[in-house]
């Protein structure tokens, strides 16, 4: 509305008629979000109700705790299988970093890399095209409501509640926050109240 507005009428200046022409401005604490957390069990629900085409991009997004279009952005040549390392090149968190990756994360891309070009999409869809927000949602959606998950689960749920179990897990934030691709600030923010109570587990294996 905002664009089509601006294509017609004169700009105007701020406390005037016309003052829906200044700039928008973000929301106070309006950083944080309330977002679904999808349990272990849960996960593997999903990932079996997915239909052939989109499992393997759904159950990388429940393997590691990455955002959906770094996953989708994944090519061929990210994959080292001699070290076990993935590069993520394509992330709002900026490009280059790279992690090592657990078993099941490197059998599946294994088997995603066979008889594909070094610069093909790891993950794509049966027309060869790669995954975006407008072509994922709709299989995870099919998939929540065929294995009785809430409406609202997205695949940002799934790596929010990956993250969630690594740090319900006691791993170090700062290792948190660099495979995942964001801040140990941000997770303390966000996540803080499940480091207390790991460390109130902690502390209770010390009783004496």
């Amino acid at each position: 509305m905002r664009t089509a507005l601006g294509a017609v009428l004169a700009l105007g200046s701020p406390n005037t008629e016309a003052a829906w022409q200044e700039a928008l401005k973000p929301i106070k604490n309006a950083v944080k979000r309330r977002t679904l957390y999808l349990d272990l069990k849960q996960r593997r629900a999903l990932i079996e109700a997915a239909d052939a085409e989109a499992e393997p991009f759904i159950r990388a997004l429940c393997l590691l705790p990455l955002r959906p279009g770094a996953v989708a952005a994944l090519t061929v040549a990210d994959w080292d299988p001699r070290t076990a390392e993935l590069t993520i090149l394509k992330d709002k968190a900026g490009a280059g970093r790279r992690i090592l990756v657990p078993e099941a994360m490197a059998r599946l891309f294994s088997q995603s890399v066979k008889d594909k070009e070094p610069s093909a999409p790891l993950f794509t869809r049966a027309n060869g095209k790669v995954w975006d927000r407008n072509t994922w949602k709709h299989p995870i959606a099919s998939a929540a409501y065929a294995a009785n998950l809430p409406p609202t689960t997205t695949a940002y749920t799934l790596r929010h509640s990956t993250i969630t179990d690594l740090v319900g897990s006691g791993l170090p934030l700062l290792t948190i926050a660099q495979i995942s691709g964001t801040s140990a600030e941000m997770i303390e923010k966000h996540y803080g109240h499940l480091v207390c109570h790991a460390a109130v587990e902690a502390l209770a294996k010390l009783s004496i």
